[in-house]
C-alpha cells in the first residue's frame, strides 16, 4: 500500500511539474526597449506613457518577435551602459550611429537622417552662426551628438543637461548663450516658446540608428528586417507623417 501511495505521490508531482512547466511556456515573451523620453517627437511623455516615432518602430519590432514591448525611461547619458549589462534590450532614442558608440554596441541600419542645430535667444544677436560660439556658454543633452559637437568649439564653456528641455529653459531665461541640439526635437522647442529661434546653419548631417548588445545578433538581424520591411511597404512613410506631417517629409 506505501508502495503504490509512493508511486500516485511520484506521478502526481510530474504532473504537477509539467503543468508548471506548461504555464512558463505560454507566458508572453517581452522585449525592452530602452530611450530617454525628453526628444520629441521622437520619444516623449504623453498621458503618463512614452509615444513616439521611435516608439512606433520599436513597437513593429516587437509584433516581429510575437513580444510584449516593455519601455524603459532613463537618463540619455545611462543607456549604453544598461544595454552592455543586459537590463534593456535594446535602444530607440534617436541615438546617432557613429564610430565611438560602435565600439560598444552593434547598430541597425540607418533609419532617419537629421542634423545638429543651434537655437538663440531672440533678444540676444551674440551668437548669429556656428563661428560666433567660440567662447559661449553652450547648452547640451549629456552623452548626445551636440555634446560632443559643443565641446569642439574653442574656448566654449558647454554646460550638460540632463534633458534638452532644461537646457532650452536656461537659454530663454538667459543664463546661457546657446543650446545646440538634433533639429526635429529642436523644432518642437521652439514652437512652444517664443523666446528663442533656430538659426539656418546646420552644424552636422548624421543617422539615427538602434543599438543592440554586441552578443545580440538574431535580434539585430530582426531589427533590420523590420525597418527593410516598413520602408518598403509604406508603414513607415505612415509613421512618419504621423508625427513629422507629409509636408515636411516631401521637402527632405
Amino acid at each position: 500500500m506505501k508502495k503504490i501511495t509512493s508511486i500516485l505521490s511520484l506521478v502526481l508531482i510530474a504532473v504537477l511539474a509539467m503543468s508548471l512547466f506548461t504555464g512558463c511556456g505560454d507566458k508572453k515573451k517581452v522585449i525592452v526597449m530602452g530611450t530617454n523620453a525628453e526628444f520629441e517627437p521622437f520619444e516623449y511623455m504623453q498621458g503618463g506613457k512614452v509615444v513616439g516615432f521611435d516608439v512606433e518602430i520599436a513597437k513593429k519590432v516587437a509584433e516581429k518577435l510575437g513580444a510584449e514591448l516593455i519601455i524603459e525611461n532613463m537618463q540619455f547619458a545611462s543607456l549604453i551602459t544598461s544595454l552592455e549589462t543586459k537590463k534593456i534590450d535594446f535602444i530607440a532614442a534617436g541615438m546617432t550611429n557613429n564610430e565611438e558608440r560602435a565600439k560598444q554596441v552593434n547598430f541597425s541600419m540607418d533609419y532617419f537622417t537629421a542634423s545638429q542645430v543651434i537655437i538663440v535667444n531672440k533678444e540676444s544677436d551674440s551668437v548669429n552662426s556656428k563661428a560666433d560660439l567660440e567662447g559661449k556658454k553652450i547648452g547640451v543633452q549629456l552623452g548626445t551628438t551636440g555634446e560632443t559637437e559643443a565641446k569642439s568649439v574653442e574656448g566654449a564653456e558647454v554646460k550638460s543637461y540632463d534633458t534638452g528641455y532644461a537646457a532650452v529653459l536656461d537659454l530663454a531665461n538667459g543664463k546661457i548663450d546657446a543650446v545646440v541640439i538634433d533639429q526635429e526635437p529642436a523644432e518642437k522647442f521652439v514652437s512652444k516658446n517664443d523666446k528663442i529661434q533656430i538659426l539656418d546653419e546646420e552644424l552636422t548631417k548624421e543617422a539615427y540608428a538602434i543599438a543592440v548588445n554586441k552578443e545580440d545578433e538574431e535580434l539585430l538581424a530582426t531589427i533590420n528586417e523590420v525597418i527593410k520591411e516598413i520602408q518598403e511597404n509604406g508603414e513607415y512613410d505612415k509613421i512618419y507623417e504621423q508625427f513629422f506631417g507629409k509636408e515636411e517629409k516631401e521637402e527632405e
